[in-house]
This record gives structure tokens, sequence and C-alpha cells, in this order.
């Protein structure tokens, strides 16, 4: 093993240690499940017992709604709110987790202390994109479980998803909140600090593109640019989930096929960790 490899798995590990300690790691992670459960199961678990097709069923029948609660449905619907509020919530942990090593000096002491700026800022971007590995998994094992209760509730025949299906939804989880983690991150080394990276991102992802693609309809030119923002392939990726009619979560796209999500959302992360490295190496720290 090269002494490069050993300096990046040692701060792979130190990074892990640390984000494991921080209490707003786990808060930010603990939201977004409790989220998910909440709007893609309860939610539309009282519109389905209430059995009125009213604004919390989307006007979606019954029957549908029943079909989106079991646990085949899992790959489809642990997907639908990952690329604005699930994005906002995990770029919030890629901008904190950067942002905040220049407010209380420990990047000084990293890179003075430990290995090269670049192995070190690619073990923190290493770190945060196996946890967001991580989470996707435990969203999708937990929703797993709660369409498997809904279903022995509703005496309905317990059919887990493919292994396809899973690995598809799995993958498109983590593509989309892996990108937003470290538009984060880039953002955080942009601001050094995380009060104004939080703002620039939750701003960004929640008004700003939607800002864009809401003139693209009016004025066509711009709709070449709004093709390609970031929101858009996530959103698009998600949409490549959807086998239901009716409307969308919020943030959820069918502007781009799957394929094209795939790769715009690959060129993004290689950007945007590329660009939180060289920044943080380039950049003084003062």
């Amino acid at each position: 093993m090269s002494t490069m490899t050993r300096d990046l798995t040692a701060s792979v590990r130190a990074e892990a240690v640390r984000l494991g300690r921080w209490p707003a790691f786990w808060i930010v992670l603990g939201t977004w499940i409790l989220l998910n459960l909440t709007f893609a199961y309860l939610f539309n678990y009282l519109a389905y017992t209430s059995g009125e097709n009213g604004a919390m069923s989307d006007g979606l029948p019954r029957d549908v709604l029943l079909g989106q609660l079991m646990p085949a449905a899992v790959p489809e619907v642990f997907t639908q709110g990952m690329s604005m509020f699930g994005g906002a919530l995990v770029l919030i942990l890629g901008a904190l987790a950067v942002g905040s090593g220049y407010g209380w000096g420990t990047w000084k002491t990293v890179f003075t202390q430990g290995p090269s700026r670049a192995v070190a800022v690619a073990g923190l971007l290493l770190s945060l994109l196996a946890v967001v590995f991580a989470l996707v998994l435990v969203a999708f094992v937990v929703d797993i479980g709660i369409a498997t209760v809904i279903a022995a509730g509703e005496s309905q025949p317990i059919t887990l998803p493919s292994l396809g299906d899973s690995l598809i939804g799995i993958a498109t989880g983590t593509a989309i909140l892996g990108m937003w983690t470290l538009a984060g991150a880039l953002i955080g080394a942009i601001a050094r600090g995380p009060a104004l990276a939080v703002g620039l991102g939750l701003v960004w992802v929640l008004v700003v593109e939607n800002l864009l693609r809401g003139v693209a309809g009016i004025f066509g030119p711009i709709e070449a640019v709004t093709d390609l923002l970031p929101g858009t392939a996530a959103g698009s990726l998600a949409g490549a989930m959807r086998t239901v009619e009716g409307p969308a979560n919020p943030g959820v796209l069918d502007i781009l096929t799957r394929g094209e999500s795939f790769a715009l959302l690959a060129v993004y992360v290689v950007a945007f960790a590329g660009g939180t490295i060289w920044l943080m190496t380039r950049r003084d720290l003062t």
C-alpha cells in the first residue's frame, strides 16, 4: 500500500470519527429520515384511510394510494423527496462539514499536522459520500419495514421490490444526495464558513433553480441552460422512477432521461469534488 493510499485511508477514518461525534450530523440525517417517513407514508396513509380524493392524496384513487404504500413501491417512493428537500438537507451537511473547519480552526491543524491538503480534503469528501450511501440504505430498509407493516395491517400480500428495482432506487438516491452533498462542500469552501454557505445553498436549491425554470417557460433560450442545472438532473432522475400519473412532488421533473440524468450528475460530482479540493489546496486559510 502506497503512502498516499495509507494517508487517504487514515484521513477517511478520522473524518468518519469526527462526523460521528458531531451532533449536527445526526440531527440532519435524522431529520431526513423523519421527513421521508412523514411525506412518503404518514400523509399518504392518512389520505388512504380517510377515503377522500383531496389535496392530501393529490387526487389519486385509493387503490393507487395503497399501491404506493406497499413494499414493492419503495424504490420509487423513497426517492421522490430527495431532489429538493433531501438534497437541501444533505447540502447543509456538506456545507457545515467543510465550512465549520474554517471557523473552528481545525483546517489549520489538519493542513499543518496531517497529510497533504488534497488528501485531507479528499478524505472528508469520501467520508461524506460514504455517509450518503449509508443514509440511502438506511432509508430504504426503514421504508421497506414501514411498508411491510402497512401491507400486513391492510391484509395485502407482502411483495418485496425486485433486485433490479432496488439497485436502481439505491443508485438513484445515492447519485442525487451525493451530488447535493458535494455541492454543499464546495459552497462551504467558497464561503469559508458554515452560515453563509448554508444560506446560499438553500436559496439556490429552493428558490433560484425554480425561478429560472419558470422563466424558461416564457423565454425559450433560457431553457438550454436550465436543462443542465444540477436540480434539473436530480429532479429528472427522481422523475424517472415514477410509475403513477398525477402531480409530482416538488422538484421532481421529467425533462431528462435516466441516462442523461446519471451522466450529468456524474459530471457535477466530479466538478464539485475537484473544485473543492482545488480551492482548498490553492487558497490561503486566512
